[in-house]
């Protein structure tokens, strides 16, 4: 089994604000984490730069974990790739506009350590993006209504 996975999404939005969601904290805490994982505002760090910290603490009912990274690679609103310090994990998420007001995201890991691999892990992983995808939905939602006189 190869230690790679990739993972492609596409979210009705417009690719400024997946960005936003992918790097900004108090977005980031909406979202992160599979479903029965919260991850709060004060367990991210986030320093958008090569060479930056990425940071997240994540919790639910059965214990928590932490993710150590660093920025490799940022370029708004393309890409954004980071390394995980304890495990060597790469991953690089790239954004592609597709001109219709949808984002197709793909998420590209290497070195993958086995146990991120399983069926189970990975179902939990796409659950991250079902919370995204929910988010964004309720972010233009809350633009819309905004837009109304």
């Amino acid at each position: 089994m190869s230690d790679e996975l990739v993972y492609r999404r596409v979210f009705r939005a417009p690719r400024e604000l997946v960005w936003r969601c992918l790097t900004d904290p108090a977005e980031l805490a909406q979202f992160w984490g599979p479903r029965g994982m919260s991850t709060p505002l004060d367990g991210i760090v986030v320093e958008l730069r090569s060479g930056g910290r990425f940071e997240t603490a994540m919790v639910g009912d059965h214990g928590s974990h932490r993710m150590v990274a660093t920025f490799t690679e940022v370029v708004p609103p393309e890409r954004l790739a980071w390394v995980e310090l304890a495990s060597g994990m790469h991953t690089t998420g790239t954004l592609t506009d597709l001109g219709d007001g949808s984002t197709e995201v793909v998420i590209h890991q290497r070195h993958v350590p086995e146990p991120m691999r399983s069926p189970e892990a990975r179902a939990g992983f796409l659950t991250s993006l079902d919370k995204l995808e929910e988010h964004l939905a309720q972010l233009l939602a809350q633009l819309s209504e905004g837009d109304r006189p």
